[in-house]
């Protein structure tokens, strides 16, 4: 079985190491002090401070495990770089147009980024891989839970 790759915006992967540093550097330390305190308080079973703490430190851990596959599997793209910008590839900014004229710009991002309330859908959705290397005019059909759209490319740009 073939994975596609974990591609990422150079914002994107500095935001995930920003994550995992703030983690490992100062909410772990801190998780680690406080259950180092309450263990020497005694009892451990009805001490809320050490079962949060431990409860907290393992979340925290199971974050940074996350955070490390996943900067372990990005494939760094600048968008930037793209040679061709007349067709539409990763990091590209898209605005599309409905049946019935309503305009939406998206820009396609690493699935690790998608935010679509913001306009960032990821690389995987079906409406990015329906847009794959169109080019402004083409028409692209893409099947969504409400039904099936269809969508005309308006723009293309990349960041500068």
């Amino acid at each position: 079985m073939t994975t596609q790759p974990n591609y990422i915006t150079p914002a994107g992967f500095a935001a995930l190491r920003a994550e995992y540093d703030q983690l490992l550097g100062v909410e772990r330390p801190r998780i680690v002090e406080v259950v180092s305190w309450a263990a020497g308080n005694g009892d451990r079973s009805e001490n809320g401070d050490y079962l949060y703490g431990r409860k907290r430190m393992r979340e925290i851990d199971g974050q940074l495990r996350r955070l490390s596959k996943k900067m372990k599997d990005a494939k760094v793209v600048d968008p930037r770089q793209q040679p061709d910008k007349s067709r539409v590839y990763f990091g590209a900014t898209v605005t599309i147009a409905d049946e019935d004229d309503n305009h939406r710009t998206v820009t396609i991002m690493g699935n690790d980024e998608a935010d679509a309330g913001a306009g960032r859908i990821g690389w995987g959705s079906p409406i990015a891989r329906a847009l794959r290397g169109s080019a402004v005019g083409d028409l692209r059909r893409v099947m969504l839970p409400a039904g099936e759209k269809e969508y005309e490319v308006i723009e293309i740009t990349y960041p500068e």
